[in-house]
């Protein structure tokens, strides 16, 4: 019987057969408000968003209802653009914003992340809508479950910090 009483949080990555979705849902050790922040503030979120192995620049980003966002992240290889405008900001509750990699300028997710708060912790769920179930497909192949698992551990890390 193992006596590791820490608490692990996994991230449940479901992507439908049927659907061109991908729905992500991760919890972590710290209230919504905090979670929310991590989110949206500049300053935090290139702290944590995406691989450890890149550096991220953020360009613009105006996390309000009808604000916009450009990032990038930058290794040795180059330079990985995103870009998007949100749709809707309720603090600590939910972000609908769009997603493009300026790589492929015609593949437009529309994303809903929604806040739940659970006993002080938090349940982040995003639901991602895509095209086509192809160009899902191809968003998994391109190795997104990585950054997507290192960017939540080092939200872990980040909101460690914060608290």
């Amino acid at each position: 019987m193992s006596t590791d009483t820490t608490h692990h949080n996994e991230t449940e990555i479901v992507a439908d057969p049927g659907l061109p979705t991908i729905v992500l849902t991760r919890e972590f050790d710290a209230p919504p408000e905090l979670v929310f922040r991590a989110y949206t503030e500049a300053e935090l979120i290139t702290q944590w968003l995406g691989p450890r192995r890149l550096t991220m620049y953020v360009d613009t980003f105006e996390p309000r209802t009808g604000g916009s966002y450009r990032y990038r992240h930058v290794d040795e290889n180059g330079e990985y653009a995103f870009r998007g405008v949100f749709h809707e900001v309720r603090p600590h509750d939910r972000i609908v914003q769009t997603f493009t990699y300026e790589g492929v300028p015609d593949g437009v997710s529309l994303e809903t992340a929604t806040f739940e708060d659970i006993g002080g912790r938090t349940r982040v769920t995003t639901t991602s809508v895509v095209d086509t179930v192809e160009a899902r497909d191809a968003m998994i192949a391109s190795g997104m479950e990585v950054g997507i698992r290192e960017g939540y551990e080092r939200l872990d890390e980040l909101l460690a910090r914060m608290a």
